[in-house]
């Protein structure tokens, strides 16, 4: 039983005054009565024993005169599902019986019975936004909201412009058909990422080209990149993968030997720092998106930031339907639906005005997974370099063979406890529509043993250490 629970715990001989003592010790305004069997009585609340005060009673009469005697319970046998069921705003509080009939936990609409791997932020200042959107009438893609957004991450970024787009996988199209890349030609992007990166290049008509991982930081591997090159070449795509800055002044200097544009995939990185600098303004263009799980959301969303007039200009034609900005439905080449509502834009901007104490939060959710598994067996975080500042989007972790169980079978008991996890990336290589036979081996033994923690910032101190403690009980309990 857990400590916690059992602070809660009083004999049905137990006075009102020393109920209220447990009560007040358990910090949940509930107390748990058992007999002199330990076998579960009933339960009260504060909230009883203040009626009952009122209405007459003393601190010096026994609990059991005011205790509920037939509140909801469940077993150690209930499924956590079932649980979640049997909650409700009344029902905040269930105590878990084993088959002795004795308190063995406690289920609580406080305490989440399940974690999930990752969940948007938002608040009263998204709502006043968007109800101000609203109710003026704006909520398509004409509105302040739109414009405001694009400057704030503009600044946010230190870049000259950002624009905005519907998603982050077109805002890496838009950002290549910026540079006409198109059959014929080649881009390099790492095996090792979502797959919006390789098909972001196959909606062109260009061919993606996968390149290995480094195993510290899993990013693309910088030194296997020039074997990669071709006379097609045009463009390398790296991700800062899980919120990791790439190595960028490697790259940049194979894309100026080779007279190759750079596109930075930052989808998962607002907000990280290569050598001092904020990514996505690093390269030619940078790519972000707003999807729900991301750093900063607007449910979907995404923005090119760059500091080249040129860009710009061309970027916001193609994203208009190829429209000229100086005649309206005027259109002189073929563009895209690409644009971002003013509704999602409203979220957006509530969503800068926190996105420095969101990035805070995920570094110190970092350190703290690291703290409680530092020394583990069989667990391994990736690296951060010396010159990187990650925005760790998500916290993820290698589940090495001397852990004791395999990468899956860690997922499955975490998910029987009630927390949700993902698996890293599939490597894009391995996947039907970009199978060709290859190997990759960093990327391939990364994705084998990966896996993402819960990661969300709506998670407690408390809940970082029940995920870490479960970890390192199965550890304990594979090694006996």
């Amino acid at each position: 039983m857990k400590e916690q629970v059992r602070k809660l715990i009083v004999p049905d001989s137990a006075t009102l005054k020393e109920t209220l003592e447990a009560i007040d010790r358990g910090a949940l305004g509930i107390a748990l009565i058992v007999d002199r069997q330990d076998k579960f009585r009933g339960l009260v609340t504060d909230g009883d024993i203040r009626r009952a005060l009122i209405h007459g009673s003393t601190l010096e009469d026994k609990v059991s005169t005011v205790m509920r005697t037939n509140p909801v319970v469940a077993t150690t046998a209930t499924p956590r599902d079932v649980l979640l069921s049997m909650m409700n705003e009344r029902i905040r509080h269930i105590p878990i019986l084993n088959e002795k009939g004795e308190v063995a936990d406690l289920a609580s609409y406080l305490h989440r019975l399940t974690l999930p791997v990752a969940e948007p932020e938002i608040g009263e200042r998204e709502l006043q936004y968007v109800t101000e959107c609203i109710t003026s009438g704006w909520i398509s893609s004409t509105g302040k909201f739109v414009t405001e957004f694009e400057e704030r991450f503009a600044c946010f970024c230190g870049t000259k412009y950002a624009i905005a787009t519907a998603n982050g996988t077109v805002a890496l199209h838009l950002a290549l058909a910026v540079l006409g890349i198109g059959p014929g030609d080649e881009v390099i992007v790492p095996t090792l990422s979502f797959i919006a990166t390789a098909n972001a290049v196959t909606y062109t008509g260009a061919k993606p080209v996968f390149v290995d991982s480094e195993s510290t930081t899993w990013n693309i591997d910088p030194s296997k990149i020039e074997a990669a090159i071709t006379p097609r070449t045009k463009v390398i795509m790296p991700v800062h993968l899980y919120g990791h800055p790439a190595d960028m002044d490697a790259i940049k200097a194979i894309a100026e030997k080779h007279r190759l544009h750079v596109i930075e995939d930052a989808a998962e990185a607002h907000g990280a720092l290569y050598r001092g600098v904020k990514v996505g303004g690093i390269g030619d263009m940078g790519c972000f998106s707003f999807f729900g799980n991301k750093i900063i959301t607007t449910g979907e969303g995404g923005m090119i930031v760059t500091n080249s007039d040129e860009f710009n200009r061309k970027a916001r034609i193609l994203r208009d339907h190829g429209m000229n900005p100086e005649k309206k439905y005027w259109h002189e080449v073929i563009g895209f639906n690409y644009r971002l509502t003013n509704l999602q834009a409203a979220i957006g901007v509530a969503q800068m005005e926190k996105v420095e104490k969101v990035i805070a939060r995920k570094r110190e959710m970092a350190e703290r997974y690291q703290s409680l598994l530092q020394g583990l067996s069989g667990i391994t975080f990736p690296s951060e370099a010396s010159w990187a500042k990650s925005v760790f989007w998500m916290c993820a972790v290698l589940v090495e063979k001397d852990y004791g169980m395999s990468r899956d079978e860690l997922i499955k008991v975490l998910k029987e406890n009630g927390i949700d996890t993902r698996p890293v990336f599939y490597p894009i290589h391995t996947m039907p529509p970009y199978y060709e036979g290859k190997v990759y081996p960093v990327a391939e033994e990364i994705s084998a043993k990966g896996v993402c923690l819960p990661s969300g910032t709506g998670m407690t101190d408390e809940e970082i250490e029940r995920v870490a403690s479960l970890i390192k009980k199965h550890a304990r309990e594979a090694e006996s």
